[in-house]
């Protein structure tokens, strides 16, 4: 992605990392998956689906020509990087980072890279965009909160004194946290690294097509094996879930979504939701409900589609059109639908 001009954002994400329900398949075969057995390589016509529950939430990978060996491959790389980069797992990469009181940790390349990533987009957002929001997001329930609890101001206002990307320090394969209380999450980033690792292993298997679902973040690879593109519709926020209200067709891109529907809670009028503004540890409040990003990589748009959706939609808007090959949709609270371009060939289905 090459930058222009560089712009102001807020995010924040929650401590288990984003579910995206924003965005689902139109077009039938994505579930229907042939059992093989062996290496036995498929013809280009039919699929083999691989389906699991990784990083909360369901992933779902199709792929066209493929056999039943690069399918488990895919499942490892699932099963590896949730190990890996987890913040809730005790014994990932991430973890120990957290837990090292400001101790230097030796990580592997991915997560190194990784975190470089979620630096680079601190960076390009002032300090708007953060991964050590950790310490705050850990503190709010937005899936299992019959009560409807909302943080102890104080004790929100302690975590986010520990909020600031640049006490995140990347030696080659070291990672430092010179604040010993801060805490690093990388769910609003980790989701689209992945589906850009596993379209990269597919790529170099010779597979042409293929689609990626890591809990909606969509990656196309190439097209669907008829020469059509692949048909991605967009949930209608707040509406039951597989609602779309409009559709996009895509081809070897990605479509990531974020809105302030996807985990959230209501109380006294006011939805309390996932994206949370690091300056203040409290849920973003502004026109919008959603956020759309179609980019080349999954992992631009999974920390665009949260940057965007923070900044609301005319600053969104702004950034968005100074970024070379990267696309937006918004939804503001009025139900009106905003593209970035005339380019995106939106489909309005309502």
């Amino acid at each position: 992605m090459n930058r222009k001009k560089t712009g102001a954002l807020k995010t924040g994400v929650n401590k288990t990392g984003t579910i995206k329900t924003g965005v689902l398949l139109i077009s039938a075969g994505l579930l229907s998956a042939v059992l093989l057995s062996g290496c036995t390589t498929l013809p280009k016509s039919e699929s083999l689906t691989m389906t699991g529950t990784y990083f909360d939430t369901v992933v779902q990978i199709e792929v066209w020509g493929a056999d039943q060996d690069m399918i488990e491959h895919c499942r490892k790389m699932c099963e590896t990087y949730e190990q890996m980069l987890s913040a809730t797992i005790k014994t990932s990469e991430i973890s120990r980072i957290n837990n090292a009181g400001g101790e230097p940790v030796s990580v592997s390349d991915d997560t190194a890279e990784l975190i470089e990533k979620g630096i680079e987009y601190g960076e390009l957002s002032g300090g708007l965009f953060d991964i050590t929001i950790a310490p705050a997001s850990s503190l709010w329930d937005f899936t299992d909160n019959e009560d409807k609890r909302i943080p102890d101001p104080d004790e929100l206002a302690e975590a986010v004194s520990h909020i600031d990307y640049r006490c995140v320090h990347v030696d080659g394969n070291t990672v430092v946290l010179t604040d010993p209380e801060a805490q690093i999450d990388l769910g609003g980033i980790a989701k689209g690294y992945i589906a850009d690792r596993l379209k990269e292993y597919l790529e170099g298997e010779g597979i042409e097509h293929a689609l990626i679902d890591l809990g909606g973040n969509m990656l196309a690879l190439g097209g669907r094996y008829d020469g059509t593109d692949f048909r991605i519709g967009l949930q209608k926020p707040f509406a039951e879930t597989g609602t779309a209200m409009a559709a996009l067709s895509i081809n070897d891109q990605s479509v990531v979504t974020s809105g302030d529907y996807e985990r959230y809670f209501e109380k006294d009028g006011v939805i309390y939701h996932h994206i949370l503004a690091p300056s203040t540890g409290y849920p973003v409040q502004n026109d919008l409900d959603q956020v759309t990003i179609i980019s080349e990589r999954s992992v631009d748009g999974d920390a665009l589609s949260t940057t965007c959706f923070a900044m609301g939609l005319e600053d969104g808007m702004e950034l968005i059109r100074s970024l070379d090959g990267v696309e937006a949709i918004f939804v503001t609270k009025d139900g009106e639908i905003h593209t970035s371009s005339d380019e995106i060939g939106l489909q309005v289905l309502e």
